[in-house]
């Protein structure tokens, strides 16, 4: 029998205003630090952490990142911090920057810290990087040995970005339960490389029902550039309970799907939690879920802004043909769509995405 495991990162702290208080968090890891964002990120925050590393006498260097989270970036950014004789790598920004920070770390060996800027998915505290070609397709996941050693988020920071993005993030933790539910059922491994425990699938759930309880609330909040208990709950269920749901609860249908959609050229654009939340749509009708919880999903999908149809995600026209595309990279050999319990087909998939779509179009024509 598998053993059953549980991982989370070695500190999760979050707060507004705790962005300038970095340094007092960190300087016990006694590094040089290689600091990862792209220029949007660093253009906000360069000045706040210098300030911060500068009272504890930290020193680092700041490395833009300007591409994909592709095996020729990471090469670039290790190459970067080798050089500048770098022992800590700390990630700040949105998915693929931290994802990328993951990786390099992982190659060097080194203490990594997390700092999210945006709480759109839930890769900060996860000891997973998602890697893409430099065209943006998926390519494979890559799985690290450890997770990260902090994660800080300040939620004005959060706060402060386009209410969409933490959509995206509500989107990506909308399956975390579905998933960990059917990683259940089958008894399927999880990304942590066991069984699930009692804690993570308590976790999951936790996630699911904060996400039904506060997310309508906290996105107002957020489109006021406001933090308020509901903003600091969903933000807590998009980064914490759905980063640690997903990698110890394990993923199912609705991150493969994910992964077919990137096939297409016009989902680019979408986030990765909305491509996530049409995924999970798929997944309950896939598994025929009860009418009153797919209606409950559904209706949460819509108050929050994230896709319910095909043509919200871009894809329009020679539909049939596209979702036969999306099924098929979703059924790959190895990918998590397997870990449903049931046998899953290609064409099942394909059926189940287009019910999806008419199901929420019937929802926004009523």
């Amino acid at each position: 029998m598998s053993a059953k495991i549980i991982q989370a990162p070695g500190k999760y702290i979050q707060g507004a205003g705790i962005l300038s208080s970095v340094a007092t968090y960190i300087k016990h890891l006694n590094a040089k630090f290689l600091v990862l964002g792209d220029a949007f990120v660093l253009g906000l925050t360069q000045d706040i952490l210098s300030a911060s590393f500068e009272r504890e006498n930290i020193a680092c260097r700041f490395s833009t990142f300007t591409g994909e989270c592709s095996r020729n970036a990471i090469a670039t950014i290790q190459a970067d911090a080798e050089k500048n004789q770098c022992t800590a790598i700390i990630g700040i920004g949105g998915g693929k920057t931290i994802d990328a920070a993951k990786a390099v770390s992982y190659y060097l060996g080194l203490p990594l810290v997390i700092i999210p800027t945006i709480a759109s998915t839930d890769a900060p505290c996860s000891s997973w990087s998602v890697l893409y070609t430099d065209n943006g397709e998926f390519d494979t996941y890559l799985d690290l040995p450890f997770n990260p050693t902090l994660v800080l988020v300040d939620t004005q920071i959060i706060a402060n970005a386009p209410a969409r993005l933490l959509a995206a993030g509500i989107g990506d933790a909308l399956a975390t339960w579905f998933e960990a539910r059917a990683c259940r059922q089958s008894a399927s491994s999880t990304m942590a490389g066991g069984l699930p425990t009692v804690a993570a699938l308590s976790i999951a759930k936790q996630c699911y029902e904060t996400l039904l309880t506060d997310a309508k609330i906290a996105l107002l909040a957020v489109e006021r550039n406001v933090v308020t208990d509901a903003v600091e709950r969903i933000v807590e269920a998009n980064t914490y309970l759905s980063g640690v749901g997903f990698e110890s609860g394990g993923l199912a249908a609705a991150h493969a799907i994910h992964n077919g959609f990137t096939v297409l050229e016009e989902t680019h654009s979408m986030y990765h939690g909305e491509k996530v939340a049409f995924g999970t749509l798929t997944q309950l009708i896939l598994e025929n879920a009860p009418t009153e919880e797919l209606e409950t999903v559904l209706r949460l999908c819509i108050d929050v802004g994230l896709p319910v149809t095909l043509e919200q995600l871009n894809v329009t026209g020679n539909v049939e043909s596209k979702m036969r595309k999306v099924a098929a990279q979703a059924c790959l050999p190895g990918d998590t769509i397997h870990n449903m319990p049931f046998n899953v087909t290609e064409e099942k998939v394909y059926a189940a995405l287009l019910a999806a779509d008419s199901y929420g179009s019937s929802f926004i024509k009523a």
